[in-house]
């Protein structure tokens, strides 16, 4: 304050005072009467404490600035914090989809062979299945062709018997078959 006071005496003691025409003193040298203005002013400013309330009110910006400053700096703190710890974040999912794609590949490969084993299985089935077709319809064929043969045979020989046989012998086979029918019946 007090050097702002000296400033402003100093500022109105320049040569330009000195230049005026006439006493210094009077009041009708212009330049003493702005001084002298001047002087009222700076001391009306100095009486309602206008120095004072301008460097409180400097001061407070000054604080308010710094306060801002703080805030700031702790939100950028906050902000590298926060930002840190997403990319230690995506670093671990990044990780987990890594795994996870590893699992499925591992489990693609195992389901792959499964597949391939039960295929391998499925086919031997087919084939069995196929080979006891083939036998039963084997099977089949040679008992069709026996009783073919046997009704062929027994064809035959009746013709044979029948040409060959008398009424006599006729019926001695058939009270022999009667017995043997009957003794085995019982």
């Amino acid at each position: 304050m007090r050097k702002l006071i000296l400033s402003a005496v100093l500022a109105t003691a320049a040569a330009p005072a000195l230049a005026a025409s006439g006493p210094f003193f009077s009041l009708a040298n212009t330049n003493f009467v702005v001084l002298i203005a001047f002087l009222l002013f700076v001391g009306v400013l100095v009486y309602f404490k206008v120095p004072g309330m301008l460097g409180k009110m400097l001061d407070d910006r000054a604080d308010t600035i710094r306060g801002e400053l703080d805030e700031a700096r702790a939100l950028r703190e906050e902000a590298q914090t926060l930002l840190a710890q997403f990319e230690r974040k995506q670093r671990e999912v990044s990780e987990q989809a890594g795994l996870i794609v590893q699992h499925a590949k591992a489990d693609a490969e195992e389901a792959a062979k499964q597949a391939k084993v039960d295929l391998e299985k499925s086919i031997a089935r087919r084939l069995k299945a196929a080979e006891d077709q083939i036998a039963s319809a084997e099977a089949n064929a040679v008992r069709e062709v026996r009783d073919r043969a046997i009704n062929v045979a027994i064809a035959a020989a009746s013709e044979v018997v029948a040409k060959g046989m008398t009424e006599s012998d006729a019926t001695a086979m058939i009270d022999e078959s009667i017995k043997v029918v009957d003794a085995k019946l019982h």
